[in-house]
């Protein structure tokens, strides 16, 4: 099961025979792999707009975006603009959750960053802006369910 699985994956990202040899070197890897793969179908990442003021971009509290466990944004349940600010202050829950995930872990029970503040600090501070965002991983989201 875990060669069809790495295969699957080695063949996706376009591995050569020799990155595929590399690639098994370690157990985190193969570990990592299989137990993502146990999880994509399961669960999504979302963040939502807890907080907004001021945001040149337009989030508004209660706006969503959706991510698949990998980090990947599932573009149609997010909001059509995407200030890079904001989202790239996602990369750190993100890997934690990835991380998670990958240990068979809660992927809800971290510690920091549950939370994320885009880096503007607002009017007041000598901003522009300012947005928050809770980070969450949820039953995973389907074309059924509209975001």
């Amino acid at each position: 099961m875990t060669k069809d699985i790495i295969k699957k994956y080695g063949d996706r990202v376009k591995y050569s025979e020799k990155e595929l040899r590399t690639f098994h070197e370690g157990g985190h890897r193969i570990r990592h792999i299989e137990k993502i793969s146990e999880a994509a179908p399961l669960h999504s990442i979302e963040a939502e707009v807890v907080k907004s003021c001021n945001c040149n971009s337009g989030h508004v509290e209660g706006q969503k975006f959706v991510l698949d466990v990998d980090g990947n944004f599932i573009t149609k349940y997010c909001p059509k603009r995407m200030c890079v600010y904001l989202i790239s202050q996602l990369t750190g829950p993100v890997a934690v959750i990835n991380e998670r995930l990958s240990e068979g872990l809660n992927p809800n029970d971290f510690h920091f960053m549950r939370y994320v503040r885009c880096p503007d600090v607002g009017v007041d501070c000598m901003g522009y802006g300012e947005v928050m965002l809770k980070i969450q991983v949820v039953p995973r989201i389907n074309d059924k369910i509209a975001i």
